[in-house]
């Protein structure tokens, strides 16, 4: 019953959301999407550069519409952007649109994962990345908490295994 429903798919990044999302999609034959990479479509520019010129503030505006947009299609796999539940109206539409699987990791796991990836700025121009790691883990695990249908830890599985157990967890809901 998994591929009847939306299926959407937060938190931190580097907790595998598009790895996770694409092979579940693919195993319910469904569409995936991911919001960053639909705005990078739309725009035509990519994200570090969207933020560079509007700020994160701009950035933002950007998600929540191209999420509101992708929520309201029917069957399928978004990986959303880390920081997407700071919109509380995005947390709402994500709620009511489908069934929000929450990615917990560690932030051991989010460095080693994302570490040599230039193309997340907020993570760019610091020194201290665990810092920057934690403040976000503050600010946005109780968000990912409060809307999640389903939390699964990331870690120590693999991306097809994480995905199998996701379809399960959806079947029984």
């Amino acid at each position: 019953m998994a591929e009847k429903r939306n299926i959407f798919l937060i938190g931190p990044m580097g907790a595998g959301k598009s790895t996770i999302g694409k092979q579940i999609a693919q195993q319910l034959a469904m569409e995936f999407f991911d919001s960053d990479q639909e705005i990078e479509k739309r725009t035509g520019a990519d994200i570090a550069w969207i933020f560079d010129l509007e700020g994160e503030e701009g950035f933002r505006i950007r998600e929540e519409k191209v999420i509101n947009e992708l929520t309201e299609k029917q069957g399928v796999v978004l990986a959303t952007g880390g920081g997407s539940v700071l919109s509380k109206d995005t947390r709402n539409k994500l709620s009511a649109r489908g069934i929000v699987v929450y990615l917990e990791t560690t932030i051991e796991k989010q460095m080693a994962r994302t570490q040599k990836d230039k193309r997340r700025p907020l993570l760019q121009g610091g020194n201290a990345p665990r810092e920057r790691y934690e403040e976000m883990a503050k600010q946005r695990n109780p968000l990912y908490e409060e809307i999640a249908d389903i939390i699964i830890k990331t870690d120590e599985q693999s991306a097809k295994s994480m995905a199998n157990y996701i379809i399960e967890q959806i079947d029984q809901i």
